[in-house]
């Protein structure tokens, strides 16, 4: 376990030091579409290459969503917050002393928001409303590509690119969180407002990734042990599969702990 703890907080600073970072430092360059591909990017490099070890949750929302879905327990779930939430500070840290060090800096870490003086101005029942759908599709997607049946060594670029299309949708609402460590971290560096409306951060997403995991562990959102014996039938040898599946699939170790 302390392995995989290290490995969570890694993960998640680099998804705050890419993601956040991107926002904080190159935001007016890149824009929200170069913000939303930084995140999704940043989940893609951290599921690949610390995937084998914890799965990379980096997410409490995806952790206690694996909780609810049963294929975690509640204690493990704790402590891979904890870890996740520590990588999201130290995240931030590094991402302060980067930013501050310019005369140009406002004093944003790609912290997350709502209503008056923030992007969008989006109020706070949009802001609630958005992050715990968009968690809850987010941890449906992750288990549903991580589950059984699920095509081997695509799972990390699928949630990575789910991150990154709910980012494009989300950056004018609430600046994309779907993720409570990711929300901590920046806030408090920044302080004021982003700390008092973490709670929308923390509250949503949680109530979103448990919604996913307990209609997971009904089977609606589930496949099959039916289904996924069919698509082994019809799916054919893996050299039909083509180049890139065999590709991905040489370079994307799966051990018996992680999801992707």
């Amino acid at each position: 376990m302390p392995q995989k703890l290290i490995v969570e907080a890694l993960g998640t600073l680099i998804l705050v030091l890419f993601g956040c970072g991107s926002a904080a430092i190159g935001g007016a360059a890149i824009g929200f579409t170069g913000i939303s591909m930084a995140f999704g990017l940043a989940i893609v490099a951290a599921a690949y290459g610390l995937g084998a070890i914890s799965g990379a949750h980096l997410n409490p929302a995806v952790s206690f969503g694996m909780v609810a879905a049963g294929r975690m327990s509640a204690g493990d779930a704790v402590q891979y917050s904890i870890a996740q939430i520590v990588g999201a500070i130290l995240g931030a840290g590094a991402l302060y002393l980067i930013a501050s060090g310019s005369v140009g800096w406002t004093g944003g870490l790609g912290q997350n928001g709502y209503g008056g003086g923030y992007l969008g101005e989006y109020s706070l029942s949009a802001a609630l409303v958005f992050e715990a759908v968009m968690t809850f599709l987010f941890v449906t997607v992750i288990l549903g590509a991580t589950g059984t049946g699920s095509a081997t060594g695509f799972a990390g670029l699928a949630i990575g690119l789910t991150l990154a299309a709910i980012y494009l949708v989300g950056i004018n609402v609430t600046g994309g969180s779907v993720n409570p460590a990711r929300s901590i971290g920046p806030a408090l560096f920044v302080g004021e407002t982003a700390l008092s409306q973490l709670w929308v951060f923390s509250s949503a997403p949680l109530a979103g990734g448990l919604a996913a995991g307990t209609l997971y562990r009904a089977g609606l959102t589930r496949a099959s042990c039916e289904t996924c014996h069919r698509r082994k039938k019809t799916s054919g040898p893996p050299l039909k599969r083509g180049g890139l599946f065999l590709l991905i699939t040489m370079f994307s170790p799966r051990s018996r702990d992680s999801p992707y």
